[in-house]
């Protein structure tokens, strides 16, 4: 995320770190269900508002990085490359963000923690498949938009259930691969492996749309 300008936006973002790295600190201590949002100001020497003002939900503090997601994957749909098909266009980014070591594509104890803590919670399990849906939402949107189609394109809701779909078992697949052998590398491997996989069955399930 670039840094932004200006002292005051400077400032504002570097108050939602400190609660962010606070509220993760407590989860990974106590467990997400266990904290309260009052713990988490204090800890952060903050408001309680304050914390509301940078995270509506207390869900949001533990997914603090859900929104840089999402601007990335609407950019790389409204930067394409006229030449590439938009699920192609997709495929190569899950390479580029693996290559970059994104935080969101890395396996680490750190990540395995971060996994495990969403599988403890049932609140946190049920804002994962919010945000899924969400996120299947925007893609569709965002192909539309690409093909000039209405955002409630059927063909474009189809390809972007499909592409969440085989993103998330490529997620749960790269995680069982760490867990076992604590390799980043080999679970990197087996992350696009399946996005490729999957990307394939979606060329093919969406043959005949522009979308493919």
């Amino acid at each position: 995320m670039s840094t932004p300008p200006d002292r005051r936006s400077r400032k504002r973002l570097a108050t939602r770190q400190g609660i962010s790295d606070t509220a993760t600190r407590l989860f990974f201590e106590r467990g997400f269900d266990a904290v309260t949002v009052d713990e988490i100001a204090a800890a952060a020497d903050v408001g309680r508002m304050t914390v509301f003002n940078h995270f509506p939900r207390k869900e949001d503090l533990f997914f603090d990085r859900d929104e840089e997601g999402r601007a990335v994957l609407r950019d790389v749909l409204r930067r394409r490359d006229p030449g590439v098909s938009p699920l192609e266009t997709l495929r190569r980014l899950a390479h580029r963000l693996v290559a970059e070591d994104r935080p969101y594509v890395s396996f680490s104890a750190g990540s395995l923690r971060y996994v495990e803590a969403v599988g403890d919670s049932e609140a946190l399990k049920a804002r994962a498949r919010a945000i899924r849906d969400e996120l299947a939402g925007e893609v569709a949107a965002g192909l539309a938009a690409c093909a000039g189609r209405a955002a409630d394109d059927p063909d474009a809701r189809l390809a972007a259930a499909l592409l969440l779909a085989a993103w998330t078992a490529a997620f749960v697949e790269a995680h069982r691969v760490y867990r076992q052998g604590r390799d980043a590398g080999a679970a990197r491997a087996a992350l696009l492996a399946v996005i490729d996989r999957g990307a394939r069955g979606l060329e093919a399930a969406m043959a005949g749309t522009p979308y493919a």
